[in-house]
């Protein structure tokens, strides 16, 4: 009754002309836009940056279709991994580390982040350095920033974007990023842009976009901030005993268990060897669901996962760092 009541009422008012869409309810893009100058020079940007920033722009429909269009998970995790862990990109990878060793070594020092887990996500976000988005940044936030549905969230990356660009540590025409704002080789939004990155050359800038020296000391001072342990790996693949309950066991909401105790539930390594010795607790992640593909996960792993909430990325960043070290 309820409802019908309130479906009558929308009617009623549908015909009077009394409710419009969101789309024809939101103030004027150049209305709304000289409402975010005025909040940028308040905050202390320097006029010429938000005249050269916003001059211009309007917004972009085909960045309101991705976003209207984020699908759910449609493929398993067999098929992800043989396309995110390829022949090529492992092949890419590992020239990478001969290419870059000394700076890589350099990074790994100061941040406790092995090269190959470095190298590992630059692949997996951007192809190292190939594919950041061919969308201008300012453009892209300022166009979810007036679309309403995220706006308070995008407005507020859009003016640390706009810091950024203040700061001097990249050009307008060069702040290329995704259709959602993430920037540079490793796909940082400009709020973590201010919390993580670094300038690890000592020119003064911050450049994710064009210096390796950068982007190896952000992406390393991201994992070691949340939580990176030199110690450990990330986890490995594991073997379930015939009849096991992993839909029970699984999950990273579980109780950690020692390997000692998943021993003794009969996991065994992939290759079918025992458990290593180490004490070390692990969580047992099976991102296809019971019938997948196992893994016993440490510690790292949940810091991967802070990067990227996505049990598939993380796993594929793991198996590509180990494809990286292992040479074969």
């Amino acid at each position: 009754m309820i409802r019908r009541l309130g479906q009558m009422l929308s009617a009623g008012l549908l015909l009077a002309g009394l409710v419009v869409s969101p789309a024809l309810a939101a103030p004027d893009f150049q209305q709304w836009l000289g409402d975010l100058k005025a909040e940028a020079l308040r905050e202390g940007i320097r006029p010429a940056t938000v005249d050269t920033a916003l001059t211009g722009i309007a917004p972009i429909p085909r960045i309101l279709e991705l976003d209207g269009k984020q699908p759910e998970r449609t493929i398993t995790f067999d098929t992800y991994l043989s396309r995110a862990v390829t022949k090529t990109r492992i092949k890419k990878a590992r020239e990478r580390m001969v290419t870059h060793k000394a700076l890589l070594a350099q990074v790994s020092k100061k941040y406790g982040v092995p090269p190959r887990f470095i190298v590992a996500l630059w692949g997996m976000e951007t192809d190292f350095g190939g594919n950041m988005g061919g969308f201008k940044v300012v453009d892209a936030l300022a166009t979810l920033a007036y679309d309403g549905r995220r706006s308070a969230f995008f407005r507020a990356e859009l003016l640390k974007a706009l810091r950024i660009l203040d700061e001097g540590h990249i050009a307008p025409d060069r702040m290329l990023g995704s259709w959602a704002g993430a920037m540079g080789q490793c796909q940082f939004m400009p709020s973590s842009f201010f919390k993580y990155a670094q300038d690890g050359n000592g020119d003064g800038r911050r450049d994710i976009w064009a210096t390796p020296a950068d982007v190896f000391a952000s992406a390393a001072n991201y994992l070691a901030t949340v939580g990176w342990n030199p110690d450990q790996t990330w986890g490995r693949a594991v073997r379930l005993p015939k009849g096991a309950d992993s839909a029970a066991w699984a999950g990273l909401d579980k109780q950690a268990l020692p390997l000692s105790a998943w021993a003794r539930r009969g996991l065994r390594a992939a290759d079918g060897k025992p458990l290593p010795k180490a004490t070390i607790d692990a969580w047992l992640v099976q991102p296809d669901g019971p019938k997948g593909k196992a893994f016993l996960v440490y510690g790292n792993y949940r810091t991967i996962m802070d990067w990227n909430r996505s049990t598939y990325f993380a796993t594929a960043v793991g198996i590509l760092a180990d494809h990286i070290g292992s040479g074969k």
